[in-house]
């Protein structure tokens, strides 16, 4: 069963996720947040395996409240999900910066909703391929690159740095294995290996490394 919280200030919309999250025989509702220090403390109080947060709320943002979260080691497993309205949305690389498994666009059709849920609690990589180059291009023409080399990018081998890369580019495991002339259960290896050394979340968090440090063009 997958625990799951909902955080946004609307009523009607956690009252539409309610009903969604209570129609799967998967899914359990832990509770509901209408402000960001809301959530943080129902996220402690609960443990839900994945959050639905809105980025604007009232008191603590969404973003403030995804800090809280993913810098608290004993909250660790919880996986968060933000809720824009627009899909390049300002906030959106921030909240990829911070930890967040992904985001979703709030008109988005009810099974996206379901789906999101089911792929950020099984740890895998809510962003599609063509959503990750969209961000990045957005973002890479928009302000220049920071280069803040992760601290933990030396302990990556050559492949594994430019497996990176092509994260980073938001090509798939399938992709990168074409790239590289590997077999695609290869590929994966070297993904998940580069995401233990580099201590990330998720491969969201493996795409925002791999831009501050210049390895997209």
């Amino acid at each position: 069963m997958i625990k799951v919280a909902l955080a946004d200030d609307q009523p009607l919309v956690r009252m539409g996720l309610r009903v969604l999250v209570e129609a799967e025989d998967d899914l359990e509702l832990v509770g509901e947040a209408g402000n960001g220090h809301e959530v943080v403390e129902l996220v402690r109080r609960a443990r839900p395996d994945v959050v639905l947060m809105d980025v604007r709320m009232p008191l603590s943002d969404g973003l403030q409240a995804l800090a809280k979260i993913t810098s608290d080691p004993a909250l660790s497993a919880t996986k968060v999900v933000m809720l824009t309205t627009f899909e390049l949305d300002e906030y959106v690389f921030e909240a990829l910066a911070s930890g967040a498994s992904g985001f979703l666009i709030k008109d988005s059709d009810p099974a996206d909703f379901v789906r999101a849920i089911r792929v950020a609690a099984a740890g895998e990589s809510l962003l599609s391929p063509s959503v990750t180059r969209r961000v990045i291009s957005s973002f890479t023409g928009s302000r220049p690159a920071s280069h803040k080399p992760h601290p933990l990018l030396g302990e990556l081998t050559d492949r594994e740095r430019e497996v990176l890369g092509l994260v980073g580019e938001g090509l798939s495991n399938d992709e990168i294995a074409e790239r590289l002339v590997v077999s695609p259960a290869t590929a994966r290896t070297h993904v998940s290996r580069t995401m233990i050394k580099l201590q990330a979340r998720d491969r969201a968090q493996l795409v925002v490394i791999a831009f501050q440090a210049g390895l997209v063009s």
